[in-house]
């Protein structure tokens, strides 16, 4: 069940990019860039799906 907006979506999208990039930025083996590849995969995955764990947990939806 979906409980993301379209918009939710494209935010989480370009987040995802972004963290890639500087995930580059300051070295993927770092503790930073792991940190960052890892938070960039959750909001791809959430992006794709349409779903947030997170959000069902608090009762959000920004689906509509």
């Amino acid at each position: 069940m979906k409980n993301e907006s379209t918009l939710d979506r494209w935010l989480r999208a370009v987040a995802a990019i972004l963290a890639g990039v500087v995930a580059l930025a300051v070295g993927s083996s770092s503790v930073g860039g792991v940190i960052l590849w890892i938070v960039a995969a959750i909001l791809a995955l959430t992006a794709a799906t349409g779903f947030c764990p997170l959000y069902r947990v608090l009762g959000v939806s920004t689906h509509h």
